[in-house]
């Protein structure tokens, strides 16, 4: 399966690197692409890239034998997300000839991706699809930026067949199907280089006929419906004639923005001492695992004031022993949901409504969630839908971003901050905003998970929840700007005692026994502060009551951590970034109790416990290749891995390739 993950790794890498090359300098990494006027009569013929997100929806009829007989007629649906290329051809009357390729995933909750379940005595069976991908021709006709199409061709479905077996080892086959797929579509160009598109595809694949080394076989239909948004990219070559970079570079409207990026991040470590190992450890032997992540941002203004942002990804990839193992982790890029092949993810959906009060004026930078232009200084901005809980809290300019500096999770975010997320960091809330010159206010309600580490959210909307306040201050240090954020925070959660489980035998470790309504609180003192142009520092100093489980984020009761933030003017580099940074995380005694003990954490867990602070030393250096690619190189030294003297250090070495537009 790792060598299947890796050739899947390369393809979509050079896929996704592809996007920034065929573009070249007319998507700066500064530089949002905004939409001019339509041309008086869009130039369809050309290669175009792109991505699409929609519904789908299948149908399979299955039959189990090994040799008792089970059959199952099932319906299986959820939301998907993919990429495609293409190339058309224009012809004077109107009429158009293309070809397309594209590649469909589905949505990363389990549940959107199985086709059937199926079970006897002896077995049990899961089905599931990780990719379709089809080949087509397009025929359609083209009347200025609309174009109406028919499209049909080939197709292949990539799925797994899992079954476990009541006396043996699990059992796992892949398995290609071969088919077809027809549909059609209606396609608008919005902009000189930008076209959307609403289309249906309908696929129907061959029969599988899987065999196990058990003697199970199992044999199933599959048929395949998706209704997809899509969004096109159209690639004009240097020297054509249409290549112009001024159509991008000065835009004539401000009403949208399209950023995106891509992050590949290969990370392992050489062998380390560990004379034993638990279920959430590290494991001792070498290492090797990688992430990718492809984003779009699609942002744009609704009336005056109103925002909307919308932000797809296609996530891929494992973080080091399934993303377990330290408190502070390596990789920011890790989530705690392992994909061997790309799943799609709506990761940011949501509103954002800003009221001025007069007076004084600033402007703000174009980002990926941030539409560019001046606002009131002072304002109030409210916000609501799905995002992250740091998008909004914790703000810091020099240890922020996994994806552009430091990667591990107890500096680049406040290691003993619970705060809401599911398996890929995402949430659904609402905050409010207070901004003025030197300081603004910012708070915050969001659901919470159901229970520790899951994907589900308690709905019970403020008997459940997290509850986050942030101050923000604002001054200058030797005329060198600086900014104070203290955070307070309260969650409200179904979660269970640590101590309440370690004082009764017969729960036997298991922490779910103890679960009930319970509250959980804690603070983050954050501060950014420029020494000069070129170097910054920042700190983070964390802390909860850790008295209950970790509902979301990972094992860490208490907090330190420091570092610096170089720019490489001094050696002719501006864009490259040295950064250096460490960590000291703790537990509360009745988090360290219950994993000594044997129990088990969101992250750690060794079977045994000898109790040190976890330290982490972290350093790297991003090495801009232009303005849209950035190579990091990494290393980490981890101290006590999950709080353990008996175990490590390990040395982790990463590799980081970034692009982004």
């Amino acid at each position: 399966m790792k060598r299947c993950s890796r050739s899947w790794e390369r393809l979509f890498a050079g896929v996704g690197l592809s996007l920034f090359a065929l573009d070249g300098p007319a998507v700066a990494a500064d530089m949002p692409v905004k939409a001019p006027h339509i041309q008086a009569v869009f130039d369809w013929t050309g290669l175009y890239i792109g991505a699409h997100a929609g519904y789908s929806r299948g149908s399979s009829s299955a039959v189990l034998s090994d040799p008792a007989l089970a059959t199952n007629s099932s319906i299986f649906s959820g939301t998907i997300g993919g990429v495609q290329a293409g190339y058309n051809v224009r012809l004077s009357s109107g009429l158009l000839l293309g070809v397309e390729a594209d590649i469909t995933f589905p949505n990363y909750l389990t549940s959107n991706s199985v086709v059937s379940l199926l079970a006897t005595a002896q077995s049990g069976l899961t089905e599931q699809w990780d990719y379709v991908a089809t080949a087509r021709g397009r025929v359609g006709y083209a009347a200025g930026p609309w174009l109406a199409y028919a499209t049909g061709g080939l197709a292949w479905a990539g799925e797994r067949f899992l079954n476990s077996p009541a006396n043996g080892t699990d059992e796992k086959v892949l398995n290609t199907r071969l088919g077809w797929a027809a549909g059609g579509g209606l396609e608008y160009a919005f902009a000189p280089h930008w076209s959307a598109r609403l289309e249906y595809l309908y696929s129907r694949f061959e029969k599988a006929d899987i065999k196990f080394p058990s003697g199970t076989r199992y044999t199933s239909t599959l048929d395949f419906q998706s209704l997809r948004l899509g969004l096109n990219r159209k690639i004009d070559w240097p020297g054509s004639g249409n290549f112009s970079p001024a159509s991008l570079a000065n835009p004539e409207s401000d009403r949208w923005e399209i950023h995106g990026q891509t992050t590949f991040l290969p990370q392992g470590y050489p062998a380390f001492h560990a004379p034993y190992s638990g279920p959430n450890s590290l494991t001792p032997a070498p290492q090797l695992q990688q992430t990718w992540s492809n984003s779009l941002f699609l942002n744009a203004r609704l009336w005056e004031g109103g925002e909307i942002y919308y932000n797809p990804e296609l996530l891929q990839g494992f973080g080091l022993n399934d993303t377990v193992g330290v408190g502070g982790f390596p990789s920011g890029e890790a989530q705690k949901s392992n994909f061997p092949y790309p799943h799609y993810n709506t990761s940011r959906l949501f509103v954002r409504q800003t009221f001025g009060f007069g007076g004084e004026q600033e402007e703000l930078a174009s980002g990926p969630t941030q539409l560019a232009g001046k606002v009131d200084v002072s304002r109030l901005t409210l916000q609501a839908g799905k995002f992250a809980v740091v998008d909004i809290f914790d703000g810091n300019a020099y240890a922020k971003d996994a994806r552009k500096d430091f990667m591990n999770w107890s500096i680049w975010a406040p290691g003993a901050f619970d705060y809401s997320a599911d398996k890929v960091g995402l949430t659904y809330g609402a905050t409010a905003e207070l901004n003025q010159k030197q300081w603004a206010l910012r708070g915050g309600y969001f659901l919470m998970q159901a229970v520790s580490n899951a994907n589900s959210f308690d709905t019970r909307v403020f008997e459940r929840g997290t509850y986050v306040l942030e101050l923000e201050t604002r001054y200058s240090l030797f005329s060198q700007p600086g900014k104070l954020r203290t955070i307070a925070w309260l969650n409200s959660a179904f979660s269970g005692s640590y101590r309440e489980t370690l004082d009764n035998p017969a729960f036997d470790l298991d922490i779910a026994q103890t679960r009930r309504g319970r509250i959980k609180y804690g603070y983050v003192i954050n501060l950014e502060q420029a020494l000069s142009d070129e170097v910054g520092l920042f700190a983070r100093w964390s802390w909860n009551d850790g008295k209950t489980e970790i509902m979301a984020f990972t094992d860490i009761d208490a907090s330190l951590s420091l570092g610096l933030s170089l720019k490489g003017a001094k050696w002719g580099r501006p864009d490259d970034v040295i950064g250096i940074g460490g960590a000291i995380n703790a537990l509360s005694r009745d988090h360290r109790d219950f994993i000594a003990a044997g129990g088990l954490g969101i992250l750690i867990g060794d079977g045994q416990l000898n109790y040190r602070r976890e330290r982490i030393l972290e350093t790297y250096y991003a090495y801009a290749l232009n303005k849209q690619l950035t190579l990091t190189a990494d290393y980490q030294l981890v101290t006590n891995p999950a709080y353990n003297a008996d175990r490590g250090p390990v040395h982790i070495f990463s590799g980081r390739l970034h692009g982004e537009f």
